[in-house]
């Protein structure tokens, strides 16, 4: 049996909010609330399906069993008691990653998409969609990973190479400035010679520290507190100079942190796996980025295939603890837009 009020209850501003999310099938809100009709006696989730109800026939619980408690039945439609589609995509989601960071090469994406039982277009879709990489830029952030922890405990840099996956030293070397920010040996030596610049800026992960050298970025660490990714910095490069970044150098930092970042996906990922998508993305956007160019929010946008979200990078911007300036567009010798130099995220 329902229990009932004798006299209702005015509604509040957070219920209000709810309501919204369920008008709108909100499906980012699964598992933080359900929706209850009285005249129906039947309970939801807050993207379901069905038609929308009078809204003063609508109760709001924060559990299953707090609706289930006041009597309603469970929706057949969108069935509540059952793991919802974000939470399946999740968890395929981290199997594939630990797929690939378990196996010797990057798995093929036909292989992967088959192991957690979907078809490849639609597992590349869900997968980039979550984190905003594709499954062969994940893999790349985690060799790159690999080889730069292996360079401080490999007997050789060769052997650091081979050990993360790389197939050939060669094509490695060609490519280890953008990896490193610096060569393989420098880097393995403690960053021998090097002057490194570095700013902290915070995301949905927490603290992150930026750094980079002449040559370009080389960590992108995450942690509690700043003065232990200031630490860590220190010890991966006992033999660099560092330094703390000039504006120039804090701006770029913030804006990037801030175009990349998404924290409200909807997907209960492991820490891990959200660290090692964003380091790509921000290890992209910086490499793509001439320090000291700057693009309007439009433009920024446009960068990340968002062209619609000009409010929501605007914000992002102005809620970083870094302050940011979005000056001028970034244009090439001929003073047309270059977009080579525009990209910011792969596809």
């Amino acid at each position: 049996m329902i229990r009932t009020l004798e006299k209702p209850l005015p509604f509040s501003s957070r219920d209000d909010a709810r309501w919204k999310a369920v008008v709108s099938r909100d499906a980012s809100f699964e598992g933080q609330f359900y929706i209850a009709v009285k005249t129906t006696g039947i309970y939801c989730r807050p993207g379901c399906p069905a038609r929308l109800p009078n809204r003063a026939n609508v109760l709001f619980f924060d559990t299953r069993n707090e609706a289930e408690r006041a009597g309603f039945r469970r929706c057949k439609r969108c069935k509540p008691n059952q793991p919802s589609l974000g939470e399946l995509h999740a968890a395929k989601i981290a199997q594939a990653c630990r797929l690939i960071e378990t196996a010797d090469e990057a798995p093929k994406l036909n292989a992967l998409a088959e192991t957690v039982g979907l078809s490849p277009y639609h597992f590349h879709r869900i997968f980039k969609q979550a984190l905003g990489v594709t499954p062969k830029a994940y893999a790349t952030a985690h060799r790159a990973n690999r080889v730069r922890e292996g360079l401080g405990r490999s007997g050789t840099v060769t052997e650091a190479i081979y050990d993360a996956g790389f197939n050939s030293n060669g094509r490695f070397y060609a490519n280890s400035s953008e990896v490193l920010g610096m060569t393989p040996t420098d880097f393995r030596s403690g960053g021998r010679g090097q002057a490194i610049r570095y700013a902290i800026g915070t995301c949905s992960l927490g603290p992150v520290l930026v750094a980079a050298s002449e040559k370009g970025v080389c960590a992108i660490l995450f942690g509690d507190e700043p003065e232990s990714l200031q630490k860590e910095l220190q010890v991966m490069f006992p033999r660099a100079r560092l330094v703390g970044g000039d504006k120039a150098f804090e701006t770029l930092t913030a804006e990037v942190l801030a175009f990349v970042e998404d924290p409200a996906k909807g997907l209960d990922l492991p820490l891990d796996v959200r660290g090692t998508a964003f380091q790509h993305r921000v290890w992209e956007a910086l490499r793509r980025i001439p320090v000291g160019s700057t693009a309007s929010y439009t433009e920024i946008a446009e960068k990340i295939g968002a062209p619609k979200a000009v409010r929501a990078v605007a914000r992002a911007c102005a809620t970083n603890r870094i302050a940011v300036a979005i000056l001028s567009s970034i244009k090439n010798r001929n003073n047309k837009v270059d977009t080579a130099q525009q990209r910011i995220l792969e596809n």
